[in-house]
């Protein structure tokens, strides 16, 4: 019995350092997943989105808010600038805040590595940005907004492994409900869950 009984443990031990060697040298690790056109497309309209986002806190998160902002421009943390004109209302009661904002990006670098290969990206934005809705600070309420742009300029890459993107002056149309994000961006259909 005490000879089968190491004969087990060393067979295991022998079968997962076999398994985790074959993982390592990409065995049976799944190939990443292939990024197509509406693959490319969705990571660039999360870029936008999340730049949006970053200059919302930056700019107004904390700051007493009313029915006419001033023009604020911040300096995007990785270069360019953004400037955000419009209103922003918020009802603490209801977790809310009611906005009718402009952005405008200048060349605003927005850069994101993680392990999810559709959340990254190191795209440069230039253009104006229209933002109307309500954003949701409680779970009591829910996201809701239009986001669009005449001509958005997005350049860079997307994914990782990198893919070079370039939309020149593109019309974008995206609607926000809850974590999902649906629309248009260059006349092609986008669709992703942030």
């Amino acid at each position: 019995m005490r000879a089968t009984k190491g004969f087990f443990v060393v067979t295991l031990v022998a079968l997962a350092a076999r398994g985790a060697a074959t993982v390592a040298c990409g065995g049976s690790t799944p190939a990443p997943k292939a990024c197509d056109q509406t693959c490319v497309d969705n990571v660039a309209a999360h870029s936008v989105r999340d730049a949006m986002k970053l200059s919302f806190n930056l700019l107004l998160a904390g700051r007493e808010v009313g029915d006419m902002l001033d023009t604020m421009v911040q300096k995007c943390p990785l270069g360019g600038t953004v400037q955000i004109t419009g209103s922003a209302q918020s009802n603490a009661e209801q977790g809310a805040t009611f906005v009718h904002l402009t952005y405008v990006f200048d060349r605003c670098v927005n850069t994101q590595k993680l392990t999810n290969a559709e959340q990254t990206y190191s795209l440069t934005i230039t253009g104006t940005v229209k933002e109307d809705g309500t954003i949701s600070v409680q779970p009591s309420s829910t996201t809701a907004l239009s986001i669009s742009s005449a001509a958005i300029t997005l350049t860079g890459t997307v994914h990782d492994p990198p893919i070079a993107y370039d939309g020149e002056a593109c019309a974008m149309t995206l609607q926000q409900n809850g974590g999902n994000l649906n629309g248009t961006l260059c006349t092609r259909p986008v669709g992703l869950t942030l």
